[in-house]
């Protein structure tokens, strides 16, 4: 029955072209979100094509058939060479979207965003925009006429999509976007990963952590506060490729924690570590909907994250599914990590509670959320 109903789906958007765009396709939560979308609606029968605005090198799996196209390649960031960007930039778009006249273009981050809304100005297509994380860090920090010209992007759209409401009171808060009508919210689903393995990812016990090593995720806090921590038994091992690695290396090396914890750079096979991970840390300074933590949930690992914005309390009920810690809160941190340690029945607690995210978080639910406001 389902493979039927399947194949009337298929037949229905075989002929529909969606365009998705985004700044770049490297590791990242967004770009991420972005490629599963575009691998679901393809899987659907849309002739999808997905856009990167700089030419960098893809970190997730894209499905074949699916036509990727990168419209620049940055090599210089001098204010001139950065308005030819933006104008090759727009044109090659605006000749992009005359070509493959899509129904609907599906665009994250703010500068995307911004993008595609002028030149839909040339063409007349319709689209959606998202913004993936606090506005705080993005649209809020605009200047004066930039941000004038992004609330005209933002209320001409089909839809502003957000990943929790955090980021829907904050944008909202704004001036200039107060008068939004069209926000739609859509959390992040849980991703799917291939088969667990059988073998050890480390010989001892872990705290795992997981993102991009940027001073907004917080790394630093995290090896702070496990150096306060004192469990001789357990080691951090920190997942993720970024500017900040030489800083948190200094920093390991400072509080004396050169065999205690491991900088491992990005890895293939996230599901061996969550899955074998005592408990999970979410350190952030800030976030949008934390793909991490919901991944980690997903796998049952215990998790304790900091209560930033935006996300971690909206994924979170602190005490049932999870532990919320106050944000850059050394001490906090290091208190909840030592009680979850020496609690396994609060693990197991938590564990049972935070696997039921895969239901709430269900990715087909969500994606064809995404798929309605397309076809809207």
């Amino acid at each position: 029955m389902y493979s039927n109903i399947n194949s009337i789906v298929r037949c229905e958007t075989m002929e529909v072209p969606v365009l998705l765009l985004i700044p770049s396709l490297m590791c990242g939560g967004a770009e991420r979100v972005l490629i599963s979308l575009a691998n679901d609606l393809h899987s659907k029968g849309y002739q999808v094509t997905l856009v990167s605005i700089n030419s960098e090198t893809p970190a997730y799996l894209i499905n074949d058939g699916i036509n990727t196209v990168y419209l620049v390649k940055r090599k210089y960031n001098t204010i001139v060479y950065r308005i030819y960007y933006g104008i090759t930039i727009l044109y090659k778009l605006v000749a992009l979207l005359l070509e493959i006249k899509p129904t609907c273009v599906i665009s994250f981050i703010t500068s995307a965003n911004v993008f595609i809304g002028l030149a839909s100005c040339f063409t007349g297509t319709k689209y959606i925009v998202s913004e993936r994380t606090s506005p705080n860090r993005t649209i809020n920090k605009l200047g004066y006429l930039h941000k004038i010209v992004a609330a005209m992007v933002y209320k001409r759209a089909k839809a502003v999509v957000v990943g929790c409401k955090g980021i829907e009171q904050c944008l909202l808060s704004n001036n200039s976007f107060k008068s939004l009508n069209n926000i739609h919210k859509i959390a992040n689903s849980f991703s799917e990963f291939g088969p667990i393995g059988n073998k050890l990812v480390h010989e001892r016990k872990f705290i795992l952590a997981v993102g991009r090593l940027t001073y907004v995720k917080g790394f630093d806090i995290l090896i702070e506060a496990f150096g306060k921590c004192n469990i001789e038994d357990l080691d951090l091992l920190i997942v993720g490729d970024g500017e900040e690695l030489t800083n948190l290396m200094l920093l390991i090396k400072r509080f004396g924690l050169g065999k205690r914890v491991f900088l491992l750079g990005a890895k293939t096979n996230l599901q061996d570590f969550y899955s074998q991970a005592e408990q999970f840390v979410l350190p952030s300074r800030n976030e949008g909907y934390p793909n991490a933590l919901i991944e980690a949930m997903s796998f049952g690992c215990p998790c304790i994250a900091s209560n930033c914005e935006f996300g971690p309390s909206e994924i979170i009920s602190h005490g049932h599914n999870g532990i919320l810690v106050p944000l850059e809160d050394t001490n906090s941190l290091a208190e909840s990590i030592i009680r979850l340690h020496h609690n396994p029945e609060l693990r197991a607690s938590l564990s049972i509670q935070s696997s039921l995210i895969k239901k709430t978080n269900d990715p087909h639910q969500l994606f064809k959320k995404w798929e309605d406001l397309v076809i809207l």
